[in-house]
């Protein structure tokens, strides 16, 4: 077996597993490890073909704790995510196998197809980019899921947010009163959670590498975190990180975008208000591990002080939009 890097070796167990899932005279001919994703190794295996030719089919990990909860109940919601998604038209990987409890694998594993195009997070394109990723998310809602996932998980509380060094104190303040109040009513929908352009993957044409004529979506990937809310959730969680990538009008932008791509919102403005700053108040306490795959994708002026200043230029454009 070649390996293109030393750390994308697959354990004894997990490969066993991997075979037994393949079709007749295949076998695996290479593994890379995949960056990016935050909560789990992502291998990339090629798989040699009876005829000579080469599939690809991806395999995550989850090595070590999570911060959405056990590795069992994420892997559950990723495989039933993937099966609701059949036939939707989001363009999603199909699920292959699943090992929840590593009764086989050396840890709980998921082994899916692998989806042609890459992540784009540069600023180039991204006036043509961002339409595209809301049409996007208006599709990932229309889902109506026969079984429907759990109950979104709020991931702070007014307690726990990290307010950033010389952030504005008052508005910080007033945010987090905001998200003190119980959580308003909703209509339920289909929700990715963590819908972001590190999960969507662009075909870019060679002579047009940022996206900026040719692009089009041919994935979103990681449904790890799928479950039932508001449109708003997701909005909001695809805005905050457009804010921290690209700066704060963008993060408002894309929001726009979503409306004028038929998605709904809570109609009543402080409705919506305590969605939008629900998600970046959660970002605040891990800037840290957001900043860095951003970093590792060639963002290097992504420092965790660089989005710390963005996060907080962020809400307070979300606080004063309300004045």
């Amino acid at each position: 077996m070649t390996h293109h890097d030393e750390a994308a070796t697959v354990r004894p167990l997990t490969l066993a597993w991997v075979h037994q899932h393949l079709e007749a005279g295949e076998r695996i001919v290479g593994a890379e490890t995949l960056y990016g994703g935050a909560t789990a190794d992502m291998r990339r295996l090629a798989i040699g073909m009876p005829d000579g030719g080469t599939r690809h089919l991806v395999l995550r990990a989850f090595v070590g704790p999570t911060r959405q909860g056990p590795a069992e109940d994420l892997l559950h919601r990723e495989a039933d995510a993937l099966t609701t998604l059949i036939g939707t038209g989001v363009p999603a990987p199909e699920l292959v196998a699943v090992d929840p409890t590593a009764a086989h694998c050396e840890f709980p594993s998921l082994l899916m197809t692998h989806l042609p195009g890459r992540t784009v997070l540069g600023e180039e394109g991204l006036e043509r980019r961002l339409p595209m990723l809301a049409r996007q998310l208006v599709a990932v809602h229309a889902v109506r899921p026969t079984v429907r996932p759990r109950e979104y998980v709020a991931l702070t509380t007014a307690d726990t947010v990290v307010i950033p060094e010389g952030a504005n104190h008052a508005v910080w303040a007033a945010a987090i009163d905001v998200i003190r109040k119980p959580a308003p009513r909703y209509e339920g929908r289909f929700l990715h959670r963590d819908f972001q352009p590190g999960n969507v993957l662009f075909d870019l044409p060679p002579e047009d590498p940022a996206g900026a004529a040719g692009a089009r979506i041919t994935g979103v990937v990681d449904w790890a975190a799928a479950s039932w809310g508001p449109a708003d959730l997701d909005v909001a969680h695809c805005s905050t990180n457009l804010a921290l990538l690209h700066g704060p009008a963008w993060g408002l932008h894309f929001t726009e975008a979503y409306q004028e791509a038929g998605g709904m919102l809570a109609a009543d403005a402080d409705e919506r208000l305590y969605w939008q700053v629900r998600e970046p108040l959660a970002l605040s306490e891990e800037v840290q591990s957001v900043a860095q795959p951003w970093r590792e994708a060639g963002r290097t002026e992504l420092t965790t002080r660089a989005v710390e200043e963005r996060l907080d230029a962020y809400v307070t454009s979300l606080m004063n939009a309300l004045g």
